[in-house]
């Protein structure tokens, strides 16, 4: 039956005119043609519902899915996470093993004990390794599991020459932890087609060298049966894949060949890598979240009553929103004016100020009620600059004021001025027509004044520079161009960037051949980059015929480059005074040489007396034989090869006075201090048997062999025990105080290291208190006809090699009871002490 509608006129007076024109509409048409619109009305309108409903699910769906996806992303990553921390903490503990094994802490015994110990608490650890260099077994302990599934592998020295992709394995990452010196994963491999294990190398280091590798292998099985968590594994599939994507192990079982399903996430295997990944799966557990479509539609008919209001009240909503939104947007920027230190000033066309921020209020002291409104001049104008402010008007009105601003003076209203700089840009209003002007003002006092400071600073540094007597050069590394010359340099050498390379010994390097050495963030030198460091180089100019002191170092110039400053000075008086000092201390050498011999004449005197006498007697006994007809062929010769005797010793005693006191430029040799010994005795005993005192040397066996200048340290030595005999002697001490001990004998010093230390030790009065401390003062003697340069040029020469001397009394309780002189040379030393470099251009 069709369904019609009461032909009521409507209530005209009510109704508004689209509602009159929609129910006159109504009315035109037929009977049926309104039974089938109230028909595919509602049906429209299930239509619509329905489609809503399927958008609805389909939606929920889709975040369901992801929410799902989440869930395993999370799970796959925390297995990653607990497999990553398990296979480090296993690290660490193989680590500390290698380094037992190396350090020789533990014995291959402790080793496999330990070993067992640590399969015991990793079970995923199926066999633990030392390798040695030549990657042969040292030791070796399998799980049991392991040994049971492959009993050759339990014994230890063999090798699996079959199981090619163990071998590849193993020996691709033997040889990264070799290089590397790091421990190294291996890739995953199978045992015998039944086991799937990688492998860690640890190297074992042993003093620098590679002394093979500590090897443990996981069971990529019992890694995932163990380490990934129970909640996890009930819920999630986590397999792993090798570098072709091919399942290896899973937690499920059958899972090798299976496609993937949907909800899947895969992460890197770490720290193993060599594209072996984790893939966590997961399986939609849930068949859909519309359980009722019927409700679903009740309640899309139930909100379809609601919409109209429902979209009104939103309307409505939303039109509060933007209200809302817009006074906290006017609030916002009206407070973020107010704050702001920039003062902001808007005029119109003609000049008229239309707005000022209160900043602009404060820098000029002027309230907003005395600057809105006014036209030019303005009250901040100062009165002297009103022409020049009026210009600058102008200039802004017209748009022509820079982009980079300009600089204007400012003067408040009690009267100060300051500096400013204004910004201009147009003022548009919302339909894009100009309206005006907006002028930006910032205090650049103190800029200004700091500026001024850097200026005059800048000045001032380069007037000192400028002034200095050494050349001052910068040259940058990247060019080779010369940045700066200072008055000395360009005075010296022009303006020529080849002798700053010169004087630097070598070219700078570039940034490509520093690579690493240069910092990224500073463009410094990371480490001094080459020998023309921050030490000095002593460096000889033919064509100045002059000597520099020469430092250079590297620094980032003022537009960020790398350069390399160098300061050359001028040293030549230095140079030419050093050596006449070095001429002076020679002949004062000498001179002291013939001193000594001086005072010891009546000692070779003596000494020469008595081979000569004895010669005299030998031949007047001859004669007189001769004569009375006695004289045999054998006694002639016997006499003969007395006299020939005593002359020979009589000859040895002048050849050594001539040797020790002949001039000859210093020259350091390999000698032994035993020689030394001997001959500083040899000219020692002249005197110490004059004045009656005896001496007891001892000479350590086996010293190293020193480089010195012998005749310097005869020199020392003889001066000292010559001071030691001269002391006891006018002390006129016993009989048995008449005694002096030297010793040289080795010692080690923790600022000089190894060195041979000589002591001359006498038993005589000892040194006052107020002379021990001006013993080597220059001229200072105690002896009255003493010229007072023993001592101080003892000290010259025994520093001249490195060395130190000291004196000292020695005691018995309170009691002096002697002296002792010592000095020590340090083993080794060689060549020329000075640590200066020189070269010569």
């Amino acid at each position: 039956m069709p369904l019609s509608l009461p032909n009521r006129p409507p209530a005209l007076g009510g109704r508004s005119r689209p509602l009159r024109r929609l129910w006159s509409w109504w009315r035109r048409q037929s009977p049926s043609r309104q039974d089938r619109m109230a028909t595919l009305g509602p049906l429209l309108s299930v239509l619509l519902f329905l489609a809503a409903i399927i958008s609805a699910f389909w939606y929920l769906r889709t975040e369901e899915i992801d929410r799902d996806v989440e869930s395993v992303k999370r799970d796959a990553e925390l297995v990653q996470q607990q497999i990553r921390l398990r296979l480090i903490d296993s690290q660490e503990q193989l680590v500390r093993l290698a380094r037992e094994v190396v350090t020789h802490t533990i014995d291959r015994e402790q080793l496999l004990g330990q070993a067992e110990a640590l399969m015991d608490k990793r079970p995923e650890i199926v066999s633990l390794t030392w390798l040695s260099q030549n990657r042969q077994v040292v030791a070796r302990h399998v799980s049991p599991d392991l040994v049971a599934a492959m009993p050759r592998l339990g014994t230890p020295g063999t090798s699996d020459q079959t199981d090619e992709p163990r071998q590849r394995a193993t020996q691709d990452a033997f040889t990264d932890a070799s290089e590397t010196r790091l421990p190294v994963y291996s890739t995953p491999f199978r045992h015998a087609d039944r086991l799937i294990v990688f492998q860690v190398h640890v190297p074992l280091i042993d003093h620098g060298n590679f002394a093979g590798t500590l090897v443990a292998e996981y069971s990529i099985d019992a890694l995932l049966r163990y380490v990934v968590p129970d909640d996890v594994s009930l819920r999630r599939v986590i397999s792993l894949l090798d570098a072709d994507g091919e399942v290896m192990v899973s937690t499920v079982s059958g899972q090798s060949g299976r496609p993937s399903p949907g909800l899947t996430y895969t992460v890197p295997f770490a720290p193993v890598d060599h594209g072996v990944t984790l893939r966590g799966e997961g399986y939609r557990t849930s068949v859909g979240l519309v359980g009722n479509t019927l409700f679903w539609m009740v309640l899309a008919l139930s909100a379809l009553t609601l919409w109209m209001l429902f979209g009104t009240w939103r309307h409505m909503r939303r039109r509060l929103q933007i209200q809302g939104a817009l006074v906290q947007e006017t609030n916002f920027r009206r407070a973020m004016e107010n704050s702001m230190l920039t003062g902001m000033r808007a005029m119109d066309k003609d000049g008229r100020i239309t707005y000022v921020n209160p900043a602009f209020c404060a820098m000029t002291g002027f309230t907003e009620a005395e600057l809105i409104g006014r036209l030019p001049p303005y009250p901040h104008w100062p009165p002297e600059r009103m022409e020049e402010s009026s210009r600058l008007l102008q200039q802004e009105l017209a748009g022509r004021s820079p982009a980079g601003g300009i600089e204007v003076r400012v003067q408040r209203k009690d009267g100060t001025q300051f500096d400013s700089r204004m910004y201009v840009s147009p003022l548009i209003d919302s339909r894009g027509h100009q309206t005006g002007w907006m002028t930006s003002m910032t205090n650049i006092t103190e800029a200004k004044r700091i500026r001024d400071q850097l200026t005059a600073s800048h000045e001032r540094f380069t007037t000192v520079l400028e002034g200095l007597d050494a050349a001052v050069s910068v040259l940058s590394v990247q060019t080779g161009e010369l940045l700066f010359a200072n008055r000395t340099y360009r005075l010296w050498f022009g303006g020529d960037a080849h002798w700053h390379t010169l004087l630097a010994g070598r070219p700078p390097k570039s940034v490509d051949e520093l690579g690493d050495a240069i910092d990224g963030m500073t463009g410094l030198p990371t480490a001094e980059m080459d020998d023309a460091g921050a030490d000095a180089r002593e460096v000889f100019v033919d064509l100045q015929q002059k000597w520099f002191d020469v430092r250079a170092r590297y620094l980032q110039w003022t537009d960020g480059r790398l350069a390399q400053m160098l300061i050359a000075t001028d040293i030549t008086a230095r140079r030419r005074m050093e050596e006449q000092t070095a001429h002076q201390i020679e002949r004062a050498q000498t001179t002291s040489r013939l001193v000594t011999m001086g005072e010891m004449a009546s000692s070779v005197a003596h000494e020469l007396n008595q081979p000569l006498a004895a010669i005299n007697n030998y031949c007047s006994g001859m004669l007189t034989r001769l004569r009375a007809g006695t004289l045999k062929d054998e006694d002639l010769v016997s006499a003969l090869e007395k006299t020939a005797k005593q002359a020979q010793r009589a000859g040895q005693i002048i050849h050594r006075i001539r040797q020790f006191v002949k001039r000859s430029e210093p020259q350091r040799q390999a000698t032994r201090a035993a020689d030394i010994v001997d001959d500083t005795l040899e000219l020692a005993g002249l005197e110490l048997r004059r004045r009656n005192v005896a001496i007891h040397s001892y000479v350590a066996q086996r010293l190293p062999v020193l480089q010195v200048d012998p005749i310097l340290i005869e020199q020392v030595l003889l001066n000292l025990l010559k001071n030691a005999a001269e002391a006891i002697d006018n002390a006129q001490m016993p009989a048995k105080r008449r005694t002096i001990e030297l010793r040289v004998v080795p010692r080690h010093t923790p600022e000089m290291g190894g060195v041979i230390e000589f002591s001359v030790t006498d038993a005589g009065p000892g040194l006052k208190d107020d002379v021990n401390h001006r013993l080597y003062e220059a001229f200072f003697s105690t002896k009255p006809d003493g010229m007072g340069i023993g001592l101080s040029l003892c000290r010259s020469i025994i520093e001249s090699h490195q060395g130190r001397i000291k004196a000292e009394n020695l005691y018995n309780a309170e009691s002096i009871t002697g002296c002792r002189f010592s000095f020590m040379l340090p083993v080794g030393t060689a060549g020329d002490p000075s640590s200066k470099t020189s070269e010569t251009h």
